[in-house]
C-alpha cells in the first residue's frame, strides 16, 4: 500500500470470507502458497480501477482520493464486483468481465469459431450465453457436402466438451447457457436432453418465449415450428408441422419439475428493455439469466451490499431496546455513485479475451449494479419477506436505485460522453434530433452474487436467508454449527438462544416447529424453503420493475410440489411481466438420478468370500496433490480383489484416510460390487489439492484410484459414464452440500459456483 493512501478501515471479514478469498481470489507464488492478503487485495483492485480516470484528465490528487474511495467501499463490504474482476484487476491477465454472448450462425466454420471463442473466454474466468436457434434442425440437408445436419443438441456437446476440458485448469469454472426458440423444430430434443443428468453438465437451458407462444398456450390453440434458414413454416410431406402450444408449455413445465430445467426466457420482455433494438435485438442472456446481451457483448456486475445501508436511530417507544434500523439513504445514494463509477472504468481497464468483444462492449458500455444482502436488511427492519411490506419497500429501493444510477450515468455522459451508438439507441429522439445523454445503455441489474456474498458475509442477491443455522465441514471432517449473525444476536437478546437449540435448526433448516421461538422471530427470519413460491415470484416482479436489464432469482419449491404448482409459478412469472424465470424443487436432481434404477428386487444374501493364501497382482504409481501415490490392486479370477494404498509424505490423517478407503473398496470387490461401480462413485471426488499428470487431472486420492482400475479393468470394455459430483449435489471441491439458487450453483462452504 502506497504511503499517500493509507485508511483507517480494514476488511472485517468472516472465518468463511477469508477461506474463500485465499481459495479462489489472493494471488499465489508458483508453489500455490497465498502471497496476498484480503486488504492487498482490495487495494490491487481499487488501484487498478481508479486508474482510468487519467483518461479524462483528472489530476493524480483527484485519482487517490478515487482509489481511496473505491478501498474503502469494498473493505467496508458496502460493494463487491464481480469475481472475475476481483481475481484478475491489476494483474497480468486483466480480464474483468463475469460473462458474455457469443453468436452461433448457421455454418461450420461458426460453430468451431464460436466453441474456440468460447474457450478463450472460460480460460479467462468467463461465462458465456448462446442461442443456438439459427441452427438448422437435426436431418436437414447439408447442400455442400450431401449430408444432414446434427441439429443444435449436437453443437451444445461440442461446446460442453470444450467447456469440461478447460475448466480443469481455471480458477474459476466455465459455464454457459444454451438458448433454443419455442419454435425450432428441434425443441423437443431440447426440452428433454437433460433428463439424463450426464448430459450437457456445463450448461443451464432455457427456452426462448414470445408473448404470441403464451397466446395459444391460453387459448389452447397449435402454433408453427419455423426453420430457421429460411424464416418458413417447416413442413413435412408438404405439410405444416405445428404443435399444441399447451402440449409444449405443459411439457418444459414437467421438465423443470423433474430436473429444474428447462427455465425460461420471455424474450419480448427482454426487448421491451432493450435500449438498442435498432442495433439487434436480444436472443440470449448470460449464465444465469439476468443479464441479456447482443452478440459479443460482455456483462461488468457489482452489487450493493444492502446491509450496509442501514443506521440505528432512537426508539423511544420500546423501553427494552431503545434503537432501531432505518434505510440510511444518503448512504446509499452514495455508494449507488462510486458504484456507476467503478463499473464504467471497469469497461476501460478490462483486458477483452476477444477485438469484438472490446468493440462491442465499448460501443454499448452496459453495466450492471445490483444488490445483494436484501433478506438481510429486512430482518434488521423487522419485515418478513413474504409480506406486502417487503414487496413494497422492494419497489421503493430499486427505485431509489435506479434513479441515482441513471443520474450517475447521465453525469458521467456529461464529462466523458455519451455511449458510441447512443443515437442509435431509445435515449435519442431521432425527430426532435436530441435526447437523453447517458454514459451507459443499460445500468442496473440484479445477479447472483453467490460467492461475493459470502466475501461480503450477507444473503446473495434478493433471494431469502437459506437458514438460519446450519453444519459447516472444517477442519479433519469437523462438524461445526454455524448461525446466522443477525438472528443469533436477536436470540440472545430475547433471551431463547443456546447451542442445543442451534443445532437442532441446524438439522431441520427451518425454524417452523420450534416453539421457543417467538413467532415475529420466525417471520423475520422465514427462510427459502418456508416461503411460498407465489411471494419468491412476487418479489422477483418487484425488483424488475426498476432493473433495466433482468433479476436472477430461483423459485424455490419443497420436494412434494405437485407439476400444477410449477405450471402456476411460471404462469404468475408470466402475468407479473418477469423476463424469465426457474424453478427449483428441493431433491428434484437426486430424485431424477435413483429414477434410473430399475425396479428393487428382493433382497439378496451378500457373501464376503475369504481371501485366498495367494493373489497375484500389479503396484502402479500415480501422482496426486498429496504426493505420489501407490496403488496396488490383487486379482481373483482376472477380477481386482483387494486394494491397497500407500501415500508419500502427507501426514497421518491422510495416510489414514487412504487406508480406509482401499478397505471399503476391497469389501466392496469381496462382496461381489462390479469394478464399474465401484469407479463411478469414486471417480470425480474432488479435493483440496488437485494436480494435472498425463491423462488429465487427479482431483483426489479416491479419484486417482478410481483412475488405476478404469485403466486396467474398465477401458475398451463399454463402460458406462461417471456421474458427476455435482450432479449428485456434492460439491466437486470440497465435498460440502449444494445449494441450487438464482440459476446457479454455490457451495457456501468453499464458495465454489457452477456459473
Amino acid at each position: 500500500m502506497d504511503k499517500e493512501l493509507r485508511t483507517d478501515v480494514k476488511p472485517n471479514l468472516s472465518v468463511n470470507a477469508v477461506k474463500v478469498l485465499e481459495r479462489r481470489y489472493l494471488i499465489k507464488d508458483e508453489n500455490g502458497k497465498v502471497i496476498e492478503t484480503p486488504e492487498e487485495l482490495f487495494w490491487r483492485v481499487a488501484k487498478a480501477l481508479a486508474a482510468p480516470d487519467l483518461k479524462y484528465g483528472v489530476s493524480t490528487d483527484e485519482v487517490e482520493n478515487t482509489t481511496r474511495e473505491f478501498y474503502e467501499m469494498m473493505a467496508n463490504l458496502e460493494f463487491i464486483p464481480n469475481s472475475p474482476t476481483l481475481m484478475n484487476a491489476g494483474r497480468p491477465l486483466g480480464q474483468l468481465s463475469a460473462c458474455f454472448v457469443l453468436p452461433v450462425e448457421d455454418t461450420m466454420e461458426s460453430i468451431f469459431d464460436t466453441v474456440k471463442h468460447a474457450a478463450l473466454i472460460h480460460k479467462s474466468g468467463g461465462g458465456t450465453g448462446f442461442a443456438f436457434s439459427r441452427l438448422r434442425p437435426k436431418g436437414s440437408m447439408v447442400a455442400s457436402t450431401s449430408g444432414v445436419a446434427s441439429g443444435p443438441v449436437s453443437f451444445m456437446k461440442v461446446v460442453n466438451a470444450a467447456t469440461e476440458a478447460v475448466k480443469q485448469g481455471g480458477t474459476r469454472r466455465g459455464a454457459n447457457m444454451g438458448m433454443l426458440r419455442v419454435d425450432h423444430p428441434d425443441i423437443i430434443d431440447f426440452i428433454t436432453v437433460k433428463d439424463d443428468l450426464n448430459e450437457l453438465i456445463n450448461f443451464n437451458i432455457s427456452v426462448v418465449i414470445p408473448d404470441s407462444f403464451m397466446e395459444k398456450v391460453e387459448k389452447d390453440e397449435d402454433y408453427d415450428l419455423i426453420d430457421p434458414r429460411n424464416k418458413r413454416i417447416c413442413l413435412k410431406d408438404g405439410q405444416p408441422v405445428r404443435l399444441n402450444a399447451r402440449k409444449t408449455f405443459r411439457m418444459i413445465i414437467e421438465h423443470a419439475w423433474k430436473t429444474g430445467e428447462p427455465g425460461v426466457m420471455f424474450v419480448d420482455r427482454m426487448n421491451s428493455g432493450n435500449p438498442s433494438p435498432k442495433v439487434a435485438l436480444y436472443e440470449a442472456t448470460n449464465p444465469c439469466g439476468e443479464q441479456p446481451l447482443l452478440p459479443y457483448e460482455s456483462c461488468n456486475l457489482g452489487s450493493i451490499n444492502l446491509s450496509k445501508m442501514l443506521k440505528t436511530v432512537v426508539d423511544a417507544s420500546n423501553p427494552s431496546r431503545p434503537y432501531k434500523y432505518e434505510i440510511d439513504w444518503d448512504k446509499l445514494a452514495g455508494t449507488v455513485e462510486k458504484g456507476v463509477h467503478f463499473l464504467d472504468n471497469v469497461i476501460e481497464a478490462n483486458k477483452y479475451p476477444l477485438n469484438n468483444i472490446d468493440k462491442w462492449t465499448k460501443d454499448l458500455r452496459k453495466i450492471g449494479l445490483g444488490v445483494m444482502g436484501w433478506a438481510d436488511m429486512l430482518t434488521l427492519l423487522e419485515i418478513p419477506y413474504d409480506s406486502e411490506q417487503a414487496l413494497q419497500l422492494g419497489e421503493q429501493v430499486m427505485s431509489f436505485i435506479k434513479e441515482k444510477s441513471h443520474a450517475a450515468s447521465r453525469r458521467l455522459a456529461e464529462t466523458r460522453g455519451v455511449f458510441p451508438l447512443w443515437k442509435k439507441s431509445f435515449f435519442f429522439n431521432e425527430e426532435a434530433g436530441f435526447g437523453t445523454p447517458m454514459r451507459n445503455s443499460t445500468v442496473t441489474t440484479i445477479a447472483p452474487a453467490g460467492t461475493i456474498s459470502i466475501i461480503a458475509g450477507c444473503s446473495s442477491g434478493i433471494e431469502p436467508i437459506f437458514a438460519v443455522s446450519y453444519v459447516r465441514n472444517v477442519m479433519d471432517n469437523t462438524k461445526l454449527v454455524e448461525v446466522n449473525p443477525h438472528f443469533e444476536k436477536v436470540a440472545k437478546e430475547r433471551g431463547f438462544f443456546s447451542e442445543e437449540l442451534m443445532e437442532r435448526i441446524s438439522q431441520t433448516g427451518s425454524m417452523a416447529h420450534f416453539s421457543e421461538i417467538p413467532e415475529d422471530v420466525k417471520q423475520s427470519f422465514v427462510t427459502s424453503h418456508d416461503i411460498k413460491p407465489e411471494w419468491h415470484i412476487k418479489m422477483q416482479a418487484s425488483f424488475q420493475k426498476f432493473t433495466d436489464n433482468a433479476v436472477s432469482k430461483t423459485i424455490n419449491l419443497p420436494e412434494e410440489a405437485t407439476v400444477e404448482d410449477v405450471e402456476t409459478a411460471y404462469w404468475m412469472a408470466y402475468k407479473l411481466n418477469c423476463k424469465g424465470v426457474t424453478v427449483y424443487r428441493d431433491g428434484c436432481r437426486k430424485g431424477q438420478v435413483l429414477s434410473f434404477k430399475k425396479e428393487s428386487k428382493k433382497p439378496e444374501q451378500v457373501t464376503i468370500k475369504e481371501r485366498p493364501d495367494l493373489l497375484q497382482g500389479f503396484t502402479e504409481k500415480i501422482k496426486t496433490g498429496y504426493g505420489n501415490l501407490y496403488v496396488t490392486v490383487n486379482t481373483f479370477n482376472g477380477k481386482p480383489f483387494e486394494v491397497f494404498a500407500q501415500i508419500g509424505k502427507s501426514g497421518y490423517t491422510t495416510m489414514a484416510d487412504t487406508e480406509a478407503v482401499c478397505r471399503l473398496i476391497s469389501l466392496a470387490f469381496r462382496s461381489g460390487v462390479k469394478v464399474e461401480d465401484v469407479v463411478e462413485q469414486l471417480m470425480g471426488i474432488g479435493g483440496a489439492s488437485q494436480i494435472f499428470q498425463e491423462g488429465g487431472i487427479v482431483t483426489s486420492i479416491p479419484d486417482a484410484i478410481a483412475k488405476v482400475l478404469k485403466k486396467h479393468f474398465i477401458n475398451g470394455k463399454g463402460n458406462k459414464s461417471v456421474k458427476k459430483d455435482i450432479d449428485l449435489e456434492i460439491c466437486p471441491d470440497c465435498g460440502g452440500g449444494l445449494v441450487y439458487k438464482e440459476g446457479c450453483v454455490l457451495c457456501y462452504e468453499c464458495g465454489f459456483s457452477k456459473c
